[in-house]
């Protein structure tokens, strides 16, 4: 047991980090960053703060904003479709609906929508309920500025979002369905489980081999799945949870090349966002840990 703040609250600070960022790697970073300054306080400065939370999370807020503008020209110049990193979760963390929501590839993918500073407002606010003062401390802003922010960023994500919510019996059902298809490259029973205008996405970063454009169109996805033995010749698939909800994983010689989300929306699949680049597949052997 320890009674030092930020080790207390260190989940929560990489969960505000990686829902600012997409990214485990800089998350990571971040918190980091967040202890060498919490440490450089000193024992008796850091005796006199009186919200040791609040504090901890204005530091990372600040540092995740840094990073944002750091990495935005990098995303910028980024070879084909930018897709988050993935993270290993426990199915347990699918329970907690809000969290699960607010960290699935859906949402941060909409995140990466927003300016920096929108996006440090929806967290802390939609998220994690943090009183508006205390956003406005963390970027820098008065409180009446950070409530219009907020409103503008929560119209913006509720335009583009997943329009409902899928249950974890239904995800589960679903995956299981579309791998089975997967494998079986039947063209009709992948185009039975695709939503007409359904999406895919690939990230493969310019280090593999992936599409460097979304593909649109029930016909020609299920097309382009139903070669995937073709693409991948002695691939095992199967599922896995990845940012609390069950997906699909792509193994190659026991090791994962793939990791696959699927957005379903009135029981079929809209989005397909299929992660390969490699850099961004080196957190799936241990769950995250995540609070809110």
């Amino acid at each position: 047991m320890t009674d030092d703040p930020f080790v207390t609250h260190r989940r929560l600070l990489f969960t505000v980090a990686y829902e600012m960022l997409g990214s485990a790697a800089d998350a990571e970073d971040v918190v980091q960053e967040t202890w060498l300054r919490w440490a450089g306080l000193g024992e008796t400065a850091r005796a006199d703060v009186r919200d040791a939370r609040a504090y901890l999370v204005r530091i990372v807020t600040r540092q995740a904003l840094n990073r944002l503008r750091t990495v935005a020209r990098r995303r910028e110049d980024y070879v084909g479709p930018w897709l988050p990193e993935p993270l290993l979760t426990s199915p347990d963390v699918a329970d907690d609906v809000e969290l699960a929501e607010s960290i699935s590839i859906a949402m941060l993918t909409v995140l990466e929508t927003l300016g920096p500073a929108e996006r440090a407002v929806f967290v802390l606010r939609e998220v994690f309920e943090t009183p508006y003062d205390e956003i406005a401390e963390a970027v820098g802003k008065s409180p009446a500025a950070v409530r219009q922010i907020a409103r503008r960023a929560r119209d913006h994500v509720a335009a583009r979002r997943p329009r409902m919510r899928v249950d974890r019996a239904e995800q589960e059902s679903v995956v299981e369905q579309f791998l089975a298809a997967l494998q079986g490259g039947d063209v009709q029973e992948l185009l039975d489980l695709l939503a007409p205008d359904v999406v895919v996405r690939s990230d493969g970063g310019g280090v593999v081999n992936a599409s460097r454009h979304p593909i649109q169109g029930a016909r020609r996805v299920a097309q382009l799945l139903a070669r995937f033995d073709q693409h991948a010749p002695g691939a095992v698939v199967g599922t896995i949870w990845l940012n609390g909800a069950c997906a699909a994983r792509i193994e190659l010689g026991g090791e994962v090349k793939g990791a696959v989300n699927l957005v379903i929306e009135d029981g079929r699949i809209s989005r397909i966002d299929a992660i390969f680049n490699p850099h961004k597949l080196t957190r799936l052997d241990v769950p995250a840990e995540l609070s809110r």
